[in-house]
């Protein structure tokens, strides 16, 4: 029979992962709690969460939901990083720290959608952030239209020259 605290937490934890983009399993075994503090203030500051959850919980948890097949991966001490925001900068960020910490082991992830091995999580980590990218596009689209306006302006351009060029040899 499952004690109450045990049903709060399974609730809890269901509640929590509702609505998130991205949910990443790791591996804790050989960090300190200094460094799991470090991990989670890290995380924090790209609006991530980073929980410790009984494996039998989590798998109650996400039992009948989208994030199901993470069950198989629930395996050992597992910490769970989910996020409702920008699943690059959470990458970023899990990957940043495992290359300082090489105790921290990526087992799976799941973003928008799709369940992500370590190696696709640690290529969206690659990827320029959000911002990058927005300002790679404008920057694209600013090149182009300067293109466009000098291409616009040369015939008056043109044409002026060569009324400069009349005027001259009027002159002389």
């Amino acid at each position: 029979m499952p004690t109450q605290a045990k049903v709060d937490a399974v609730a809890e934890f269901r509640s929590r992962l509702d609505g998130v983009k991205t949910v990443v399993l790791t591996e804790y075994r050989g960090l300190t709690v200094q460094q799991l503090s470090d991990l989670r203030k890290q995380l924090r500051a790209v609006s991530a969460e980073y929980k410790i959850i009984k494996n039998r919980l989590a798998r109650l948890a996400i039992k009948s939901s989208r994030l199901e097949q993470l069950g198989a991966h629930l395996t050992g001490p597992t910490g769970v990083v989910f996020s409702k925001e920008d699943p690059v900068a959470l990458a970023k960020t899990l990957h940043t720290f495992a290359k300082a910490h090489q105790a921290l082991a990526i087992k799976a992830g799941y973003v928008e959608g799709q369940m992500l091995p370590p190696a696709q999580l640690r290529a969206l980590a690659d990827l320029p952030s959000r911002e990058q990218l927005r300002a790679q596009l404008v920057g694209a689209i600013q090149g182009i239209l300067m293109q466009l306006v000098g291409v616009l302006a040369a015939p008056q351009r043109e044409l002026v020259y060569i009324l400069q060029q009349r005027g001259k040899n009027a002159a002389e």
